[in-house]
């Protein structure tokens, strides 16, 4: 993992808490968006955050936390107006004179605060440097929420979703992760366009009539259009392969983004996949035979990770990744049992795998990381879920033990064959012999007769190559 650089951007966090949000559930949240800016490559270096009824229609913040706000990130502490004041010819000739008015700005209502008074903020300090880069806001912004807040803070706002968006669009490395999360980017993108000050000049392929913003907005359509067909040609790849791959044993690791399913698959594996102490830090979902090897071969699929408030729009582009969990034999939950809200997490893991329509396989509940923990929480997690399975990815016994688990559950469900491969079709014994248990092998004159343990499934899809005749 590389190291960190020196000098990062910082970063103020804000956060409101509503009724029904408990003081626990609230600290998580700011916690878990803490890591997030962390994982986007800035330091955290301040939290505003205020108890409300409901968000400011305008800038979620009251008036007192909007200037507490600003006097951190050097900004007005009100949201001027785009609009200029209207000012008759004689009054603009005595300011120019007089260098009075400059200062003088109109200002957005209020529409949640009726009579409330516009903040006047300090300046932007000369050295900008020193200023935060990112306010990022632990809620779902509207387009006008977003833009008022950057006019009144001075600089960048990101709600949960952004920022998830741009980790996403940072990390996606695959041809598919990388359409994928640009779709999602785009939809994000789009109601939250506004026009910029060239809006009088000629563009090259807008239409008669068409605005600078009417033009964005139909390319935006258009690009996304296109990355859907892009994304169906990768789906019908996808299922190409998984068609290959069927009747083989497959278990799907899913989990809570950081739960350690990276560290696990590698362990599981003995794959050079990537692990690093960040959130989302991969996207692309992973396949690997598990090691060491067993008869019949056994696949282990590592997705995406989950987490809380997830965009709808990136669990829509995802669902084709997801799909492994789908198709999957066997599902491990994952939780991360050192993390004071991991019953949480699993409870949002479980409702996304919902949502797709993965939760008919069986499945099983792993409590990881568990060596950070004493004796006696382990006891009572055992006393709470006593079926779970307690294990680090760290530790080689307890990978040891699961991986004869694994092997152990797939075993229950193969049957015992006796087959009669004809010399003509020999490559079949190859084929059994990694995707069945061969107990016995004979040659005879008419070919090689195997006898097998072997998946139900796979039994008829080779009986079904062997023709009617078959033994």
């Amino acid at each position: 993992m590389s190291e960190r650089p020196a000098h990062r951007p910082t970063a103020i966090l804000v956060g409101v808490q509503l009724p029904g949000v408990g003081d626990a559930e609230y600290a998580a949240d700011l916690a878990e968006l803490a890591r997030l800016v962390d994982t986007l490559g800035y330091d955290v270096t301040a939290t505003v955050t205020q108890r409300r009824e409901t968000l400011s229609k305008s800038v979620v913040l009251g008036e007192g936390k909007l200037k507490e706000l600003a006097e951190l990130t050097g900004g007005r502490g009100y949201v001027p107006s785009a609009v200029p004041a209207r000012k008759d010819k004689a009054r603009q000739r005595r300011e120019d004179e007089s260098g009075e008015g400059d200062d003088e700005v109109e200002f957005d209502d209020f529409d949640d605060d009726p009579g409330q008074v516009p903040i006047v903020g300090k300046d932007v300090p000369e050295d900008s440097k020193k200023r935060p880069k990112l306010v990022a806001v632990d809620h779902e912004l509207g387009p006008s929420q977003a833009r008022n807040l950057e006019r009144a803070t001075g600089v960048q706002v990101l709600d949960r979703t952004g920022v998830i968006v741009e980790i996403f669009h940072r990390h996606a490395r695959s041809r598919e992760a990388r359409l994928q999360v640009e779709l999602a980017r785009l939809a994000y993108v789009a109601p939250r366009l506004r026009e910029t000050g060239s809006r009088g000049e000629r563009q090259a392929g807008r239409g008669a009539g068409e605005t600078e913003l009417e033009f964005d907005r139909r390319r935006i359509r258009d690009r996304m259009a296109e990355i859907r067909r892009e994304l169906e040609a990768v789906h019908r790849e996808q299922d190409h392969r998984r068609e290959h791959r069927a009747g083989q044993p497959t278990v799907a690791l899913v989990g809570y983004t950081n739960a350690g399913k990276s560290s696990l698959m590698r362990a599981l594996t003995g794959s050079e996949v990537l692990v690093a102490d960040q959130l989302f830090a991969t996207l692309d979902t992973t396949i690997r035979a598990l090691h060491p090897e067993s008869h019949p071969r056994i696949l282990v699929s590592d997705t995406v990770g989950f987490i809380k408030k997830l965009p709808h729009d990136l669990v829509a582009s995802f669902r084709s990744t997801l799909d492994e969990a789908r198709h999957a034999g066997l599902l491990l939950f994952l939780v991360d049992a050192s993390d004071p809200t991991f019953r949480d997490q699993y409870a949002v893991t479980r409702e996304v795998i919902g949502e797709i329509g993965a939760m008919q396989a069986p499945s099983r509940l792993i409590l990881n990381k568990v060596d950070r923990l004493d004796e006696e929480q382990r006891a009572e997690l055992q006393r709470e879920f006593p079926d779970a399975i307690q294990m680090s990815a760290l530790n080689k016994d307890d990978v040891a033990r699961l991986h004869a688990t694994i092997v152990a559950f797939f075993g229950q469900a193969l049957v015992e064959a006796e087959l009669l491969i004809p010399w003509p079709q020999h490559a079949l014994v190859a084929q059994l012999h990694g995707e069945a248990q061969v107990l016995s092998e004979a040659h005879e004159e008419a070919g090689t007769r195997l006898r097998v343990r072997i998946e139900p499934d796979t039994l008829k899809r080779v009986r079904g190559a062997l023709g009617p005749d078959a033994e």
